[in-house]
């Protein structure tokens, strides 16, 4: 799954450092908007990333200096309602959402938009301090359209979350309340592959079972997540993994995970 071609819209490349695969968007002259093509192929590679037994984490980032300045607004300029409904781009987004490795967001520049929006459908935000988030559709008598009301109410809160949208006013990453890490300008992929090393080296069948815990309770009701969590919990005592990570313990040495 591994591309090299500086040409393409998306570069994949499997495993920069490893157990990690990268999906890089390369559009430098739009600052990486997003198209429909750009959209099915980063699905696509996120599909392909998913089923690589391989691959554990998964990073994406922007060439250029950006994550991604939004949707290709030219595009929408001719479209109607059933243009948007036919294009269905939710499959696109769902991928990601669903995606059961962690997704890494390394963000650098403008995240607008369906950029912002993108590195919200991420697990963990690493954003560079210079790095610039914002959902300003309302500017374009439109509205967020791929979570960017509902994942950043979940994220920052009610107030927060209208006072953005409805002005649409862009924030910086220190203010947005979105990022997981912050870095120096230019350093947010790195920091992101390294975050994504430190996770591909743990138990696969427990991080897998952590994100799914997490993000299919953060809307359940408290007494159905932890019911969730506690069957995740002693599913993993059934696992190869479990005894080598309690047998290194024990013996003081480094556990060797086989993500079984």
């Amino acid at each position: 799954m591994s591309s090299t071609n500086d040409q393409s819209l998306v570069v994949i490349e499997s495993r920069p450092v490893e157990n990690v695969g990268l999906v890089e968007i390369n559009r430098p002259e739009a600052r990486n908007a997003l198209n429909l093509e750009v959209r099915e192929k980063l699905a696509t590679a996120v599909a392909g990333f998913s089923e690589d037994p391989e691959v554990r984490a998964i990073v994406i980032a922007g060439r250029g200096g950006n994550f991604v300045a939004g949707a290709d607004i030219k595009a929408f300029e001719k479209l109607g309602s059933a243009d948007m409904l036919l294009q269905r781009t939710h499959r696109y987004w769902d991928v990601i959402a669903r995606c059961p490795k962690p997704v890494i967001a390394a963000v650098e520049g403008f995240a607008l938009g369906g950029g912002c929006e993108l590195a919200m459908h991420a697990d963990i935000i690493v954003a560079a301090r210079t790095a610039t988030f914002g959902q300003s559709e309302v500017k374009l008598g439109l509205m967020p359209g791929a979570g960017g009301t509902q994942r950043l109410l979940r994220a920052i809160g009610k107030y927060k979350t209208l006072m953005l949208v409805l002005t649409g006013d862009m924030f910086s990453a220190e203010r947005a309340g979105l990022v997981s890490t912050l870095t120096d300008e230019g350093q947010a992929l790195q920091q992101a592959l390294q975050i994504a090393q430190k996770i591909s080296r743990l138990p696969p069948l427990a991080v897998e079972q952590i994100k799914e815990a997490v993000v299919n309770g953060e809307d359940a009701p408290l007494e159905t997540a932890l019911r969730l969590e506690r069957k995740a919990f002693q599913l993993l005592f059934d696992t190869a993994d479990k005894r080598e990570g309690i047998g290194a313990f024990i013996d003081k040495r480094k556990p060797s995970f086989k993500g079984r």
